[in-house]
C-alpha cells in the first residue's frame, strides 16, 4: 500500500475567535487541558492522532477521477475511542487540531459519538491534518496524509497533560505515532511513565489484572471498577512520520532503526502491545508472529497482539496462554479502519474480563464489520452487531 503525505494550506481562524471545549487559557503560559479529573469515569482514554478523512464515495476509481467525497473523523486513537464509545464504553482522546473549521468539526464529530473532548485543543499555527483515500477493493487502499508543516497532534507537550485523568483512565492507549516527533514524543513516554508511577501498588498499570476470567459470555471475569486495566501501546507504524520520504530523507530502514528504540521506551511501560506484522517488526527486529509475540513479552507487556491480516490473529500472554484466531469471512469494501475497531473492541473485551480466544474473536468481527464499510469512525460497530455477527 502507498502511503504519503501532502502540504496541505493551513485553515481559516474559527469564526469570531470561536475555541473547542475543553481548553482554559492560563496568565502568562501555555494553554492547559482542563483538569478536574473526568478520567475518574473513563473506561479508555487515548492519546494520539486526530484529523478529518476525505473518502471517496465511489470504488475502485483513481482519486483523479472521484466526483463525490464524504468527510468523516478521522486519526488511529480517535477511531479506538470512537469505536470503544460505540460499545458502551466512556472514552476520551488527548490530541490538538487546527484552530480552524476542520477543527471545530472534530470537536462536533467526538460528541456526536460520545467521546469526551476535553483533552482536544486548538493549535493555532498548524492546519487540522487531512487524509485522503483510494479504494480499491478488497486490499489495496492507498492513503495520502496532508500533515504539514507538522501535524498540531504532534504539538502535545508533557507539562499539559492531565496526569491524573491519565492515571485514572482504566485503559490508557497511546500509538507509535505519537513517538515520532517531538514534543508528543516527549509526552507520550511522560503520560506512560506517570501511569506508571501513579500505579506502582496497583498492577503497574494494569499488570495481570482483566485476566483470563470471563466465560465468553458477560463480565464473570470483569476487572475492578475503578482499577486500572491495561496500558496498551498500538505499534501504529507511519514510515512517512519518521522521515522515510522525499522530505525526511530517510530510507525505510533508516526509519525503523530511528523507531526502534523509542518503541522500546514505550514497551517498558505497557501492559498490552498490538500491531501487525510489519509493525510488530519494528518494534522487535521479528516477523514471524510467534517470535513477534515472544520478543514484545520480552520487552515489558503482559500480553503481544499480533495481527495477520488473511490469516487471523495471534495473541500471547506473559503466563502461557494464548489463541489463534482466523479472520472473519466479510466481503471488503474499504479494510482502513478495521484495526482501529479491532482496538476499540480489545479494550471493551479487557474491561469485561473475556478469555483470550472469545476476546480476539469479538475484535476480529468488529474489525471485520467495519471492513465491510465505506467509512471509518462512522462504521464503527454496536455491541449488538458485533454479536450478530458471531452468532451467525
Amino acid at each position: 500500500m502507498t502511503e504519503q503525505h501532502r502540504e496541505a494550506t493551513p485553515g481559516r481562524a474559527a469564526r469570531n475567535g470561536e475555541r473547542p471545549a475543553g481548553a482554559r487559557r492560563t496568565s502568562g503560559g501555555p494553554a492547559v487541558d482542563g483538569g478536574g479529573g473526568p478520567g475518574a469515569g473513563h473506561d479508555v482514554v487515548t492519546m494520539g492522532r486526530i484529523g478529518v478523512d476525505i473518502y471517496p464515495l465511489q470504488t475502485g476509481v483513481p482519486l483523479q477521477h472521484v466526483e463525490s467525497f464524504g468527510k468523516f473523523l478521522g486519526g488511529s486513537a480517535t477511531n479506538v475511542a470512537v469505536a470503544g464509545a460505540r460499545l458502551g464504553r466512556s472514552t476520551a482522546v488527548i490530541s490538538r487540531t487546527g484552530d480552524d473549521p476542520f477543527g471545530i468539526y472534530c470537536h462536533e464529530a467526538l460528541r456526536g459519538f460520545a467521546v469526551d473532548d476535553r483533552w482536544v485543543r486548538p493549535v493555532a499555527r498548524y492546519p487540522t491534518p487531512v487524509t485522503f483515500c483510494e479504494i480499491f477493493p478488497p486490499d489495496d487502499f492507498p492513503l495520502y496524509f496532508y500533515r504539514q508543516p507538522k501535524a498540531p497532534d504532534l504539538e502535545i507537550h508533557p507539562g499539559e497533560l492531565d496526569t491524573a485523568g491519565i492515571a485514572a483512565a482504566r485503559i490508557f492507549w497511546v500509538t507509535g505515532t505519537g513517538l515520532c516527533a517531538e514534543p508528543s514524543r516527549a509526552a507520550t513516554l511522560a503520560a506512560l511513565a506517570h501511569r506508571d508511577a501513579a500505579h506502582g501498588g496497583d498492577g503497574d498499570g494494569g499488570r495481570d489484572d482483566g485476566g483470563d476470567g470471563g466465560d465468553g459470555d458477560g463480565d464473570t471475569g470483569a476487572a475492578v471498577p475503578g482499577r486500572a486495566v491495561a496500558t496498551v501501546f498500538d505499534l501504529d507504524w507511519r514510515p512517512m512520520f519518521w522521515g522515510a520520504d522525499a522530505a525526511g530523507g530517510r530510507t525505510a530502514a533508516e526509519a525503523m532503526a530511528a523507531a526502534r528504540p523509542v518503541y522500546r521506551e514505550a514497551l517498558a511501560h505497557a501492559t498490552v502491545a498490538v500491531g501487525n506484522l510489519a509493525e510488530c517488526e519494528v518494534a522487535t527486529g521479528e516477523r514471524e508472529p510467534r517470535a513477534c509475540a515472544e520478543a514484545l513479552l520480552a520487552a515489558g507487556p503482559e500480553l503481544a497482539v499480533v495481527k495477520r491480516g488473511p490469516d487471523g490473529v495471534l495473541a500471547v500472554r506473559r503466563d502461557g496462554t494464548a489463541a489463534e484466531v482466523p479472520p472473519h469471512p466479510v466481503e471488503v469494501v474499504n479494510g482502513l479502519g478495521a484495526g482501529d475497531a479491532f482496538g476499540g473492541a480489545l479494550c471493551h473485551g479487557l474491561l469485561a474480563g473475556w478469555d483470550l480466544e472469545y476476546l480476539m474473536r469479538y475484535a476480529n468481527a468488529a474489525g471485520a464489520l467495519v471492513a465491510s464499510r465505506l467509512a471509518c469512525s462512522s462504521a464503527m460497530p454496536r455491541a449488538r452487531e458485533v454479536e450478530a455477527l458471531l452468532a451467525g
